[in-house]
């Protein structure tokens, strides 16, 4: 069945899914290979704001105390805080602060999550807990200027219903957190956003509804409401890695929709949501986010999220990250879009096609997605269906459009195609066929990234009544951007591709030979 893809507007596509996109701890970003890697994805993607942990850890050394004359004071050091910020800014993407986790020398207890030990206990003193978040935010302020920081969401935490992130995931505990630091951060500017409570998945409608009573009944302020979403079932830990069951993409697109659910009726009901963490698994070693798979089961997410949040951020950009210890291969099931050296993934590609999408909607379904830019092109997003129990996958799905296209009889249109697929565009499956190298040579780097580019073909299509007809058969797991521009044919009059080869009629041309 062909599906004829009206002219007028469906909606628009906003930037939701681009808003913001998740890093590794704070100070990994003094790195080299962050760095190339966050420059990779802002030429190609353009993430809005970026957001990670660590900000206030001891990695970052933004709390120094010392002891003077028999007093003890706190000295605040943002030497890497201002090399980060400003490598972010350099690169277009702003911060989207998360305020965690615990310095040592300010915490009330020992216990730490990750390999690099970020303390998830409340701080011991109060005020001086207050003063580190003042400085801070104060100092940012400073440096880069009120109306732009006024541009950056500061979130309260992560994840604390989890004890692993916030011990005893005491919740009056945190909201004495929460209270603290918001009242900390408008103390600098009453126009700062402030939210939180950046709740991972699993939580009890009451934790959040219980949250909106304690700020309504507290006067607490409060700007836009957070929290994170994951599709994967119970870890199966296998040496070095983690596999998992995955729910139906639509269990994301679900948990999106909570919070504005479970709100409704209370004084946070209007207040922007934002989801702060998403992707299918929460583990950072599990092969699935480096599979054309993943790419095909996130796109109809990618397309349809920005109707139910403000913002959903991918966790995250690179696999520069170390939650659970350093990675020991390159493909290793890490969450980022890149691997280590800038090898893209499929789900790379996914971000890419978006950022090449119109922001016009004429059309979306549970395979497409069809856009208009400002200047008539259309780009459509089209993917394979995925099935998350087991099957191997569908090969030979067809999405069979009538686009909209304008232009007279006889006209047409340029249609370049761009594919991801278990066979194209694929780099972990070479990977794979090399053996699997834990550190490949430069050779077998640059092979893939030659591997990873996707699968690219053009033609012309011929306009009848204003419209092209599309037919896009999918290979299994695949995600395919089409973009149609309309063809102004500047051919001079006396052009003959049958003389290409100088073949033409008698006479023609200079009969002579070399003199």
């Amino acid at each position: 069945m062909r599906i004829v893809v009206p002219h007028q507007p469906a909606g628009r596509l906003t930037d939701a899914w681009r808003f913001c996109v998740g890093t590794g701890r704070f100070d990994l970003a003094l790195r080299r290979d962050y760095q190339d890697s966050l420059a990779l994805v802002q030429q190609d993607i353009g993430f809005r704001h970026i957001r990670g942990h660590g900000l206030l850890s001891d990695g970052a050394g933004v709390h120094q105390p010392y002891e003077h004359d028999g007093v003890r004071r706190v000295r605040h050091s943002f030497t890497y805080v201002d090399q980060v910020v400003d490598a972010y800014l350099d690169l277009g993407v702003k911060p989207f602060v998360e305020l965690g986790f615990m310095p040592s020398a300010l915490a009330s207890g020992d216990q730490t999550v990750f390999w690099w030990q970020g303390n998830v206990t409340p701080p011991r003193d109060w005020r001086e807990w207050a003063a580190l978040v003042g400085a801070t935010v104060r100092h940012l302020v400073d440096r880069y200027g009120l109306a732009e920081v006024r541009t950056w969401p500061i979130e309260v935490w992560n994840e604390p219903n989890l004890k692993d992130f916030w011990a005893g995931a005491d919740q009056d505990a945190y909201h004495r957190l929460y209270e603290v630091t918001a009242a900390a951060v408008k103390d600098v500017d009453a126009e700062l956003q402030v939210g939180g409570p950046s709740l991972a998945p699993g939580y009890q409608p009451e934790w959040l509804t219980r949250f909106a009573d304690f700020v309504a009944g507290s006067s607490a302020p409060i700007d836009f409401v957070s929290r994170h979403a994951y599709s994967s079932g119970p870890a199966q830990q296998v040496p070095f890695g983690t596999h998992q069951t995955l729910g139906p993409a639509s269990v994301l697109l679900e948990q999106f929709a909570a919070p504005r659910q479970q709100l409704q009726g209370t004084a946070l009901a209007e207040l922007p949501v934002h989801i702060t963490e998403f992707n299918s698994s929460y583990r950072p070693d599990n092969p699935v986010h480096d599979t054309a798979l993943h790419a095909a089961y996130l796109a109809p997410v990618l397309a349809a999220g920005g109707d139910l949040v403000d913002s959903f951020s991918y966790w995250t950009f690179s696999d520069v990250f170390e939650e659970v210890g350093i990675p020991t291969t390159l493909f290793h099931g890490g969450f980022g879009l890149l691997t280590h050296r800038q090898v893209k993934k499929p789900t790379y590609h996914l971000y890419a096609f978006m950022a090449r999408l119109g922001d016009t909607v004429l059309a979306r379904g549970e395979d497409h997605l069809v856009t208009r830019h400002p200047d008539g092109r259309i780009a459509v997003l089209a993917w394979a269906p995925v099935d998350v129990t087991g099957g191997e996958g569908v090969a030979g799905h067809t999405v069979r459009l009538s686009v909209p296209v304008g232009g007279p009889a006889g006209a047409t249109v340029y249609a370049q195609r761009s594919s991801v697929s278990d066979d194209a565009g694929n780099a972990y499956a070479a990977w794979c066929e090399m053996g699997r190298p834990a550190s490949p040579s430069r050779r077998a780097l640059d092979a893939l990234r030659e591997a990873a580019e996707p699968a690219r073909s053009h033609r012309s299509l011929p306009v009848a009544g204003g419209r092209a007809d599309c037919d896009l058969v999918l290979g299994r797991h695949e995600v395919t951007l089409l973009e149609l521009t309309p063809v102004h044919d500047e051919t001079p009059p006396w052009w003959d591709e049958g003389r290409l080869l100088g073949l033409g009629p008698a006479g023609s041309g200079d009969a002579g030979g070399a003199g």
